[in-house]
């Protein structure tokens, strides 16, 4: 009898391994399904929508500022480099913080979807957020076909989901 036990635990051990490196997911996913394309387009939307306009209030509280000060041409270069930096970082860290804390942008809370661990179901770590922030930059590059892709996958993964290994799943709607 003890020599049948680790035989089956050996092979459960080698089915949750090829399931691990397979990609297929450990848990079912919702009654809602995976969010599709012009569901996670339109969260989209509205983040850059919250994202350009507070980069357009400070833009245009920074500009009101220095045009009372009357600078050299050189340093409203270096200003309007410093503000480029500044509305970069913001954009980072807007999608970083908000997918490694909740899962949810605003946009995403809107549209009732979920950026979630493609594994364990969880939420993302830091680092993995960053990564799928770069491969949602790498994907919108060659045309959107790195975006586009998840018509073609059953689980409607982009570049950046395959990348981070997430994704992006229906939620319940906020009461």
């Amino acid at each position: 009898m003890s020599v049948v036990e680790p035989q089956h635990g050996a092979e459960v051990a080698q089915r949750r391994a090829i399931t691990r490196l397979r990609g297929e997911p450990s848990v079912s996913v919702a009654a809602g399904g995976y969010a599709g394309l012009v569901t996670r387009t339109l969260a989209l939307a509205l983040d850059a929508l919250i994202i350009d306009g507070v980069a357009l209030l400070v833009g245009v509280a920074v500009g009101l500022g220095v045009s009372l000060l009357h600078l050299p041409h050189d340093v409203n270069t270096v200003i309007a480099a410093v503000l480029g930096a500044v509305y970069v970082a913001w954009s980072v860290g807007y999608f970083v913080f908000f997918w490694s804390s909740t899962g949810q942008t605003p946009g995403s809370r809107v549209m009732c979807v979920k950026v979630i661990d493609g594994r364990h179901r969880g939420a993302l770590k830091p680092r993995r957020a960053l990564l799928r922030f770069i491969g949602l930059v790498l994907a919108a590059l060659p045309l959107l076909a790195g975006i586009l892709m998840m018509l073609w996958d059953d689980r409607r993964r982009c570049l950046q989901d395959r990348l981070a290994r997430t994704v992006v799943v229906y939620t319940d709607a906020p009461a």
